[in-house]
């Protein structure tokens, strides 16, 4: 019952946080500025970054292609975040 209570008071918190779900200045910025750039371009730049990755890994530098490798997740994100 505690946890019911909880979840309905959190909800009505959210709810109450942006009631005219409006976006910020720095969302608004950073929309104006990604949807100029096409989405594929954010999936050829992770699938270029794996190909990256592999080549450092497969040269012996492990620790780079990990670093780099990394960097995929957040490409996709920014794709979908795009859209």
């Amino acid at each position: 019952m505690e946890t019911e209570t909880f979840e309905k008071e959190l909800k009505s918190k959210a709810g109450n946080f942006n009631p005219e779900k409006k976006e910020g200045p720095i969302a608004k910025a950073i929309e104006s500025e990604t949807a100029k750039l096409p989405s594929d371009l954010f999936l050829w730049t992770s699938v270029g970054i794996m190909a990256t990755s592999l080549t450092l890994r497969l040269l012996g530098k492990k620790n780079t292609a990990l670093f780099i490798g990394q960097w995929v997740s957040p490409f996709l994100l920014f794709g979908i975040y795009n859209k």
